[in-house]
């Protein structure tokens, strides 16, 4: 019990959860667009069990350390890239891939109109929906778990730090996808933060490593300018009755 009086274990603790709940919010956007392609009863029960999926996930590449740790080795040499692709690499690349031309039909299906969405919406099932939920939780997992190992030593602390980043995410995951669904332009928004998103997954597979504090700072500050658009709109729409 000597760790309830160890403050580096608690510093610890609140930074990795501070930084899960940060990690995490691409996670939360990609379920809630995701889930808000399913009949309404659904949506909710898909947030849910995406999120607890991301959980199991985690808590299961952190209890696999020495695995998850052969990850970051090189399988083989790209003379083009220069450097070797590592397992970690691959299923980043692949995972990026897959988020970018996601969000990129999504935005297209957007484009297109109603018509063209109703007929998308048509065709999703839920267990289609939790299928891709699931395999981009192990991409958000991966990235999520190995910065998690680099900042603490206990396992314990790092599972501790994802249940509870995991808990706050389900708190507010309804509120977040609600909030998104209501506004169109937010949505866009938040379609093109996961675009990023990938392109910074494939950047980091490739050995161009992205910082992903530029990539939140400016969709932070896309989101800040977006919700005065959305108080002016308002003010607007007041004054004309």
């Amino acid at each position: 019990m000597d760790w309830i009086t160890d403050p580096q274990i608690w510093i610890s603790l609140f930074t990795l959860t501070a930084l899960e709940i940060v990690l995490g919010i691409d996670n939360i956007i990609f379920i809630s667009i995701l889930a808000g392609k399913l009949p309404a009863h659904q949506q909710d029960k898909a947030r849910k069990l995406g999120l607890s999926l991301a959980l199991i996930t985690r808590i299961l590449l952190l209890l696999s350390l020495t695995w998850l740790m052969t990850l970051t080795k090189p399988l083989f040499i790209v003379p083009v890239l220069g450097h070797g692709l590592s397992g970690r690499d691959l299923i980043l690349f692949l995972g990026g891939l897959f988020l970018i031309g996601k969000s990129v039909m999504e935005v297209h299906e957007k484009m297109e109109g109603d018509e063209h969405a109703s007929i998308g919406k048509a065709a999703v099932s839920f267990a289609g929906t939790i299928v891709q939920i699931l395999l981009l939780d192990i991409v958000f997992s991966l990235d999520s778990v190995i910065t998690a190992v680099g900042m603490a030593q206990h396992v314990g602390v790092m599972i501790a730090a994802v249940i509870i980043a995991l808990g706050v995410m389900l708190l507010f995951a309804k509120a977040i996808s609600d909030f998104v669904n209501r506004h169109p332009t937010l949505k866009m928004l938040a379609l093109s933060f996961l675009i990023l998103i990938g392109m910074a997954l494939v950047g980091e597979a490739l050995g161009q490593h992205i910082p992903k504090g530029y990539i939140y700072f400016s969709m932070a500050f896309a989101f800040a300018v977006e919700m005065l658009n959305l108080r002016i709109r308002a003010k607007g729409k007041t004054a004309t009755h």
